[in-house]
């Protein structure tokens, strides 16, 4: 890797954080290293943590972005916004924990904008990084850190699989000061001479752990190895654990160390329920459950199970849609929009859902088939109970599940209610919402606005910026960042 050029960008970046850079030819000498043992022991911070702040205003950042908070309608920040931005702000690397729906978006976003403020990428060399595991996920960064960046005049790419390379490759090419990437996808534009990591000053590594558990590792560790020696690093996840070891050790020099809702992601405002069914009523109790008034997402194992009971929803008489990693990104973007709006009621999905998914006032996740460890059972419930809303998670058990489902709520510090239900109870209504469904089939088609006109663009020729225009979709509000 060709050595970094230092210039007075380098000394205003890192200047910030009142310690001296210490670049190196690998990235990683200069880290101390940590240690980290059996579940997650978290390491010791050696420079003591600025205070918290409650207000947006205490911070010290650019008049534009706190004009633009407060045109958003955000003028308090959430705990892990309040507890880190102080540190961030001043160039300190932050390990952050926080369940999904704490504000983890807007706390690394805000500092990330701020510190770049005022710089101009040169083509294919972007200044700051956001590395996510999902294209959903990355698609809601972005739209969740848009009007920010457009009010300190930074412009972002957004870089994912499933979408159009050389879209992306332009953007790159255009001076794009901030990427929010998937690491496949970065890597190949890497490959093919569109961009360059050496002048990324702020690399962010957002719900690190799946990216781990995904097989990204080798990846991530390679993109990290090509950005800025001494940059700034931030790494947030909703959960923490051995995983992330090898990032810290190698990437975080001295972190702040934060964690929102210490027992693993268990909110008050959050009711968890786990429904004993026998097996030959759990489709039945599923379709009475999907029958509901509101929206559902109804979470399977995998995309063979999430197709058939879609249809059979669709049989019934229930506005349902199917989501998962054999759809395309076009009809994935086009069915989150179609539930964000109302036009489909209930989301059936495998866990490419569990994570990156905001939609407001979605009071009820099912786990039709029960997860297989703690983290995916989070991330799950988390699409609920966001930004201080409330909402209930359940999950559907047969007697052989009990056992395993006993292990998974005690690894994740949540008790849930429990409850014997039948298709028809009452019980299962007064938890649910429960309803029989009304047997008249549906075909969910595209809304009138979303049908492509005749003669139009061809498929595959817009990019992730296009997408929420062309479904009618709209930036998440900036208080609910994932």
């Amino acid at each position: 890797m060709n050595s970094p050029r230092t210039d007075d960008r380098t000394s205003r970046t890192r200047g910030r954080s009142g310690g001296p850079s210490r670049p190196r030819s690998d990235g990683r000498s200069s880290r101390r290293p940590v240690a980290v043992q059996g579940e997650f022991a978290p390491p010791k911070t050696l420079t003591p943590a600025l205070p918290a702040v409650e207000r947006f205003a205490e911070l010290d950042m650019p008049g534009h972005l706190l004009a633009a908070l407060t045109a958003q309608g955000v003028s308090v920040p959430f705990p892990i916004q309040g507890a880190t931005l102080p540190n961030t702000l001043a160039g300190r690397d932050v390990l952050g924990r926080g369940r999904t729906g704490s504000g983890k978006t807007l706390a690394f976003g805000l500092a990330l904008l701020a510190r770049t403020a005022g710089q101009r990428a040169e083509p294919r060399q972007p200044l700051a990084l956001v590395l996510v595991p999902t294209r959903e996920l990355a698609q809601q960064v972005t739209d969740a850190l848009t009007p920010y960046a457009r009010s300190v005049k930074l412009r972002l790419a957004t870089v994912v699989g499933g979408m159009s390379i050389g879209r992306q490759a332009g953007a790159l090419r255009g001076g794009a000061e901030v990427v929010v990437a998937t690491p496949g996808r970065l890597k190949d534009l890497i490959e093919r001479g569109d961009c360059k990591l050496d002048q990324v000053a702020i690399t962010v590594l957002d719900e690190a752990d799946q990216m781990a558990d995904m097989g990204f590792m080798p990846q991530v560790t390679a993109l990290l190895n090509q950005v800025r020696p001494g940059g700034q690093r931030m790494l947030f996840s909703a959960t923490l654990d051995r995983n992330v070891d090898l990032l810290v050790r190698r990437y975080l020099n001295d972190p702040v160390v934060h964690s929102v809702d210490p027992a693993a992601g268990a909110v008050t405002t959050m009711e968890h329920h786990v429904l004993h069914v026998h097996g030959a009523d759990k489709h039945r109790a599923t379709t009475e459950i999907a029958a509901r008034e509101g929206r559902v997402m109804m979470f399977l194992d995998t995309k063979h199970a999430v197709d058939r009971l879609t249809q059979d929803l669709l049989n019934s008489g229930v506005r349902a849609a199917a989501l998962h990693g054999g759809k395309s990104q076009p009809q994935r973007t086009r069915t989150l929009a179609q539930f964000k709006t109302g036009h489909v009621t209930v989301l059936v999905a495998t866990n490419v859902a569990a994570r990156g998914i905001h939609v407001d006032q979605l009071d009820l996740v099912v786990n039709v088939d029960p997860p297989s460890d703690h983290k995916d059972y989070l991330h799950r419930g988390g699409r609920t109970a966001r930004a201080g809303e409330s909402g209930s998670v359940v999950t559907l058990v047969t007697p052989g599940q009990r056992r395993d489902m006993t292990r998974i709520m005690t690894a994740a510090g949540i008790v849930p209610l429990t409850t014997q239900v039948r298709s028809g109870d009452e019980t299962l209504s007064r938890i649910t919402g429960s309803q029989a469904p009304s047997g008249i089939p549906v075909t969910i088609t595209a809304p009138v606005a979303q049908r492509r006109p005749r003669g139009g663009a061809p498929r595959g020729r817009r990019g992730p910026a296009s997408a929420g225009r062309r479904t009618g979709g709209r930036p998440a509000p900036a208080r609910t960042a994932a």
